[in-house]
């Protein structure tokens, strides 16, 4: 069991390492951020904080969630670039602002994280379902990276096997299932579009 959880932490860590690169490099490739959903990536953006807060204030084990600050950071750049490709890159500062403020603002009172914590995995599901939205109105997955969207499904897929193994926390362990479907959605349907770009063309 141990080699079990040592894997999939160690596995998840590494991807989540490289896990929206294949994401940054096809807008930065298309110098453009057509195809990527501003409002999924603000929710994402805003789930990962408070997972990663959520996490830290409770004092769960470090390799349960020593992805999310790597993810945070790539989630910014990526914002970064979706600011800079729709030609205003400052309009990304009040954004910015608002994550610091709200990692202060979470512990201020343990029901404020605790009531957070409970609404992230909607905050986090809205995020994907702002993504299918996006995709299906255009029928064009853009500069959206398949690769990106199936490995958060193999992370979410490890993750709630660390969940089992270590906290057994049910509000993470909800999560992660229903982040588990709608990645593996959202990749199903920007490979659906991916496809039917290239047939129209």
């Amino acid at each position: 069991m141990e080699l079990l959880l040592g894997f999939c932490n160690w596995s998840t860590l590494g991807l989540c390492a490289a896990l929206k690169l294949p994401q940054i490099s096809a807008v930065l490739g298309a110098r453009s951020a057509r195809g990527i959903s501003l409002p999924s990536l603000l929710l994402e953006l805003g789930g990962f904080l408070v997972f990663l807060r959520y996490q830290w204030y409770y004092e769960y084990p470090l390799l349960t969630y020593l992805e999310y600050p790597i993810l945070i950071a790539q989630d910014l750049i990526l914002l970064l670039c979706v600011f800079h490709f729709n030609g205003d890159v400052k309009r990304a500062a009040p954004y910015i602002a608002l994550c610091v403020s709200a990692w202060f603002i979470l512990t201020l009172q343990k029901w404020i994280l605790d009531l957070a914590m409970n609404l992230c995995t909607f905050i986090s599901a809205a995020s994907k379902f702002a993504q299918l939205q996006y995709l299906w109105k255009a029928r064009d997955s853009g500069a959206v990276s398949a690769l990106t969207w199936g490995l958060a499904s193999y992370t979410s897929a490890t993750r709630i096997i660390t969940t089992l193994m270590t906290t057994n926390d049910l509000t993470i362990l909800l999560r992660f299932l229903i982040m588990l479907a709608l990645n593996m959605w959202v990749t199903a349907t920007v490979l659906r579009y991916r496809k039917t770009a290239v047939k129209a063309e």
